[in-house]
């Protein structure tokens, strides 16, 4: 299935941890689907998730309506409806930009396929890794990159470079229209408005945890598990 033509009127007015817990809420109701289960109340949603039953009802309600007062959401039908909010009932094309290790883990991570992104194409700089083989693909020279973008209908670009190629390489992907990139490199990068751009640092989630083992995890109330928001 092929991108979405048009965008959920509600996408505008939600915020980002509210699609995060989305994403929590999906994987929970499909652990309750692979058991059998048939429904789930907002309260036991919650618990499992360490949130409030007003946090689950409140997150959901931003799309419109679900289940029926007294009986609790249907879980597969609540499933099905939150995959489509997120856009998991499409297959979107990935292209990576780095074939160096975290380049090359993505590449080989099999849960993206399972997830509906697929890794179509490698690139790299390094005449030593361009013609390599990965899983399937061969890693190709980036000079070829906004060609492969349109001739591939790429969607989503992933940036594993070093720091300082990062906004060169952002730069090429908007310019070659692409409108949603992940970002693996240790540098803040600047982009239109319009590009939908998430930035995975690891050093930090790293000092974050290093933090709370020399504080503590926070104080009562503080976020816990994934609710880092």
């Amino acid at each position: 299935m092929r991108r979405p033509a048009r965008r959920s009127q509600a996408a505008g007015r939600v915020s980002e941890s509210s699609i995060k817990r989305l994403s929590r809420y999906y994987r929970a109701l499909s652990a309750l689907e692979a058991a059998g289960q048939s429904t789930v109340s907002s309260p036991d949603l919650a618990l499992r998730e360490r949130l409030t039953p007003a946090q689950v009802r409140k997150d959901l309600s931003s799309f419109g309506s679900f289940g029926t007062r007294g009986l609790g959401y249907p879980v597969t039908e609540l499933k099905s409806r939150i995959a489509k909010i997120l856009g998991k009932d499409h297959t979107w094309n990935v292209a990576v930009v780095g074939a160096g290790h975290i380049g090359s883990a993505l590449v080989s991570y099999r849960e993206f396929r399972n997830q509906g992104f697929l890794i179509r194409e490698i690139f790299d700089s390094d005449p030593e890794r361009i013609g390599l083989a990965l899983r399937g693909l061969t890693v190709r020279d980036v000079a070829g990159l906004e060609a492969a973008v349109k001739s591939r209908r790429i969607e989503i670009v992933v940036i594993a470079v070093p720091a300082e190629a990062a906004q060169e390489v952002a730069d090429r992907c908007v310019r070659a229209g692409i409108k949603a990139i992940l970002n693996f490199a240790p540098v803040n990068l600047t982009l239109p408005d319009d590009v939908c751009l998430r930035t995975e640092n690891m050093s930090m989630e790293l000092e974050y945890l290093s933090y709370s083992l020399v504080n503590g995890p926070g104080p009562p109330g503080a976020p816990t598990g994934e609710d880092l928001t």
